[in-house]
């Protein structure tokens, strides 16, 4: 009797915690969102997972010796979400943006939600239980800029204790972008600007797309060198894709290694969804910021692209300013299908992803006045 006593004892059905319970039911309800729903099914699955493995009472998944404390060592130094942003510079075509650069104008204006969110941060301090400091609040600013690799990277340098938060907050709004961007974008436009046919963009030379990316790495490491490690990957994989010598280095980037990576870091990040470290009042408080950033992010591209195309010779349909936030491709093909709602042969995507790519690098840059204003 007393054998099974201890038997009992040694099992988790004994030792789980209500607050564990609860945060499996998150992990489960990410793994639902990510097959039933495919809401960015490539992270919120590790995700959820990690968090299920992470609150299993005994296991000590996430503990000194525990698989998921060794992975969460790539985050903590920041190796992952720069391994991440090699890949998806390998992945993307600053041709979009190049063949029509005003559109830099609308990633920059994205990145407004990040500033108007480090403000909002600060004030609620004045609500009863909130306590963010300057770096918490930068790190939850970056949320506002939908890219999901730099939002983890200022949270592991500037707010490791609020990482889990932050992480899912942000790939959770990346994952939302079709239901929470269109509302937006059809309050802030008329159907007059939302049937504007843009030209055909010009096509973009293969020597201009070498020399961007060096160009902009050398631009963002002597007037942010806090920034260059972002940029500095997003650059070095974009090179590798465009000069064409190194192709296949170029598709491992773009596949196995980013693959392997993502695994680990949403594996890594679920571990930060335990019962003690997520349930907090101030976890509230970031989901509800992160949510407002991302809406002023994506109001203030469209209110920038309704001014320019006011003063610009050529029209500029309203709905790519939306594009500007960092969720790449999603919000350009959001932006692609109201503009084909409007007009069935009005085709915007390619148009869209010039402030898309923009945005990725204005999120970055936005990542490194943070870091060096604050860390």
């Amino acid at each position: 009797m007393e054998n099974l006593m201890l038997l009992w004892q040694s099992t988790g059905f004994y030792s789980i915690q209500p607050g564990q319970t609860l945060m499996m039911a998150v992990g489960f309800l990410l793994l639902y969102l990510a097959i039933k729903k495919g809401f960015e099914p490539l992270l919120l699955l590790p995700i959820g997972f990690g968090a299920v493995l992470s609150n299993i009472p005994v296991a000590g998944m996430s503990e000194e010796g525990g698989l998921l404390y060794y992975l969460y060592f790539g985050i903590k130094t920041g190796l992952f979400p720069l391994l991440i942003f090699m890949g998806v510079g390998a992945m993307t075509d600053f041709g979009p943006m190049l063949g029509n650069p005003k559109t830099l104008f609308l990633g920059a204006a994205a990145q407004f939600g990040i500033f108007a969110t480090l403000l909002g941060a600060l004030a609620l301090n004045l609500v009863p239980g909130m306590e963010f400091t300057m770096k918490d609040a930068a790190a939850i600013a970056i949320i506002g800029g939908a890219d999901g690799p730099t939002a983890i990277y200022v949270a592991s340098k500037l707010a490791p204790d609020l990482l889990g938060a932050i992480a899912v907050a942000a790939y959770s709004y990346m994952a939302l972008v079709p239901l929470i961007q269109p509302p937006i974008m059809r309050a802030l436009t008329t159907e007059q600007e939302r049937l504007i046919e843009m030209e055909q963009l010009r096509i973009v030379s293969k020597t201009e797309k070498i020399a961007f990316p060096l160009m902009l790495l050398l631009l963002t490491a002597l007037l942010l060198p806090s920034a260059a490690p972002l940029v500095g990957m997003f650059c070095f994989g974009n090179l590798m894709n465009t000069c064409g010598v190194v192709e296949r280095l170029s598709k491992t980037a773009q596949n196995e290694l980013i693959n392997i990576v993502t695994i680990f870091l949403g594996l890594s990040v679920g571990s930060k969804l335990s019962a003690d470290a997520f349930l907090k009042y101030e976890t509230l408080g970031i989901l509800a910021l992160g949510a407002i950033a991302f809406c002023i992010g994506t109001a203030a591209g469209v209110i920038m692209a309704k001014i320019m195309n006011k003063f610009s010779k050529t029209p500029i349909n309203p709905l790519i300013g939306a594009a500007g936030v960092s969720a790449v491709p999603m919000a350009a093909r959001v932006a692609n299908k109201l503009g084909l709602e409007s007009n069935p042969h009005n085709f915007l995507l390619m148009h869209a992803m010039g402030p898309n790519v923009a945005g990725v690098i204005g999120s970055a840059v936005a990542a490194g006045i943070l870091l060096s204003l604050v860390h």
